[in-house]
């Protein structure tokens, strides 16, 4: 979003109106994202279709105003919200939308300490309509957004920079939570129904500054020492999730309806009775409303009872029961026909390295190297999300591959073999010589065979004063390694990076392939090798950019 913010303090209805007009489309376009990572409560990918439906609702209702009165745009909306909400995650983004409306009804226009009440209030609300609050949900990201709203709003009045802060709290909660729900973190995906509400709330940023919404946003989660999941993301929006988390349900039918025309001796009492009745028959429980209409969601195995409770209350409406056994059958059929016969999982540091490996057919990439290694269960989790029945491993460091080997006790279903690349160059090698038509069998003899002949070699700095054989070495002195040893030192990491290729070029050596690292320059790295073209003519030299940390450059001699 923009860093030049307006000088506005205040919304009026009108662009209210075109607000969450915005907010709709946005999410509308991007529903296939959101129901892509929907594995919570149950992985029925309907998350962002059930939100989206929700809006559709509301913006119909308040595309008909013609009031510029906030009043009239807060009923129209929270009204519009609760008719339309559809499943568990649509009627909780209801009860969002009726906090904020209570709240920016009370003003002819909203100012930052109202938006930032109407937030608090929807926070409020959404989890008060959830019989047994879950953590690492769209509740958890909506309550950290109003906390950070309350506490902006005592400090701008700015309404732009206001919901600029809302987003990036929202964000950042957003990647935690995977670190709060284990079938998030089991999946690698954060909540849908999270991710929907930042998908709604980018819409609304984007109509307060009129900006076109064009088509759906490609997936990035906010950049969180607490969040390691990026690399768990494909390229496209068909995020594939592991068979596992496609498990039995507890509760086969998704059951919806309204209470209307209640009955006059009903009470609130008997309200709070239909909602622990509809616990003890089932989960994801939501019965929410008053003496004028009742909206009730509920996951249970038996859709009778829970309309013969609410039928005791008042007339039914707008029945909808979906058999969530049958969408999870689809699913596991789905999964099962998109079956490879053979995936692979590396490990890397540097974005152009992953960038590299994807090119090269490899189905998922993690981060991890030198000082930040994988555990098992990091590995384990990577290969969850692989959709083939044999699993090749490239380590690609010496220090993973004992990680590597014990994530196979971590996984289930499936034929895991770890290939011991002990640097990138060769698991490179070990891709380049991958064919999707070979056997499996073909595939592991080719691949080792091909990654066994590569001599790799690093450039970097020492990180202490040593004595190794004859070298002396300070601290901070560059250092090129061949086969684990430090075999070159010096000041220059030009000089030491060429006296490394020398030490490794043989007479049946003809192609040296560099891959310079995030310090060294594209300028930089293309000048040297030019000089290095210059000084051996007859030697082929290949330059990529690694973008990894630490090292130089990383080579190979083959």
């Amino acid at each position: 979003m923009s860093s030049a913010y307006s000088n506005k303090t205040h919304i009026t209805a009108s662009l209210m109106k075109r607000m969450f007009i915005a907010a709709g489309k946005m999410l509308e376009v991007n529903k296939a994202q959101v129901d892509a990572l929907n594995v919570f409560p149950v992985p029925d990918g309907d998350t962002g279709t059930n939100m989206s439906l929700t809006m559709v609702s509301a913006v119909k209702e308040i595309s008909s105003l013609t009031s510029t009165s906030m009043a009239e745009f807060a009923d129209k909306l929270a009204k519009g919200a609760l008719r339309g909400a559809r499943g568990n995650s649509g009627v909780i983004l209801s009860q969002i939308l009726k906090g904020f409306s209570n709240a920016i009804a009370k003003s002819d226009e909203c100012d930052a300490k109202t938006f930032a009440k109407g937030m608090r209030e929807g926070a409020e609300l959404a989890y008060r309509a959830v019989s047994k609050p879950k953590e690492g949900t769209i509740l958890t990201v909506i309550r950290g957004m109003a906390e950070e709203a309350i506490d902006l709003a005592k400090r701008t009045n700015n309404i732009e920079k206001l919901m600029n802060g809302i987003l990036e709290k929202g964000e950042l909660v957003l990647a935690q939570t995977p670190d709060m729900l284990d079938v998030l973190k089991k999946a690698g995906v954060v909540d849908s129904g999270g991710y929907g509400l930042i998908v709604l709330f980018k819409g609304l940023i984007m109509g307060y500054l009129d900006q076109e919404i064009t088509g759906a946003e490609e997936y990035a989660v906010a950049d969180t020492k607490s969040a390691s999941i990026d690399s768990a993301f494909p390229d496209d929006s068909e995020l594939i999730l592991d068979y596992e988390s496609l498990g039995e349900l507890d509760f086969g039918y998704c059951t919806e309806f309204f209470i209307t025309n209640i009955k006059k001796r009903t009470t609130v009492t008997d309200i709070d009775k239909l909602r622990d009745y509809l616990n003890e028959i089932g989960n994801s429980v939501i019965c929410i409303g008053d003496l004028s209409l009742i909206k009730v969601h509920v996951h249970t195995n038996n859709p009778g009872k829970a309309l013969s409770k609410a039928i005791m209350l008042g007339e039914i409406d707008k029945i909808k029961i979906e058999n969530m056994m049958e969408q999870n059958r689809q699913l596991r059929a789905r999964y099962e026909a998109e079956r490879n016969q053979i995936g692979i999982l590396a490990v890397c540091a540097g974005e152009g390295f992953s960038a590299i490996f994807k090119d090269l057919l490899v189905d998922q990439v993690i981060e991890g190297g030198q000082t930040m290694n994988p555990s098992a269960d990091d590995i384990a989790r990577a290969v969850r999300k692989i959709n083939a029945e044999n699993i090749i491993i490239l380590p690609n460091n010496k220090n993973i591959i004992l990680s590597a080997e014990q994530s196979r006790t971590l996984i289930q279903n499936r034929n895991i073999f770890v290939l011991p690349t002990k640097d990138i160059p060769q698991g490179l090698a070990a891709c380049l010589n991958f064919s999707p038509d070979a056997s499996l069998s073909e595939n592991l003899e080719n691949m080792t065979a091909a990654f066994s002949t590569i001599d790799a070699g690093q450039v970097t700095y020492a990180v202490r004063d040593t004595v190794i054989d004859s070298l002396v070495i300070k601290k901070g002195d560059i250092i090129g390694i061949d086969k684990g040893k430090i075999v070159r030192s010096g000041k220059d990491i030009q000089d030491v990076t060429t006296a490394l290729i020398e030490s490794m070029l043989t007479e049946d050596k003809e192609v040296v392939t560099l891959y310079y690292g995030q310090d060294v320059s594209e300028e930089d790295a293309e000048a040297y090798i030019s000089s290095l073209e210059e000084k051996h003519p007859d030697i082929e030299f290949i330059l990529h950019y690694g973008g990894q940390p630490l090292y130089y450059y990383i080579l190979s001699v083959e």
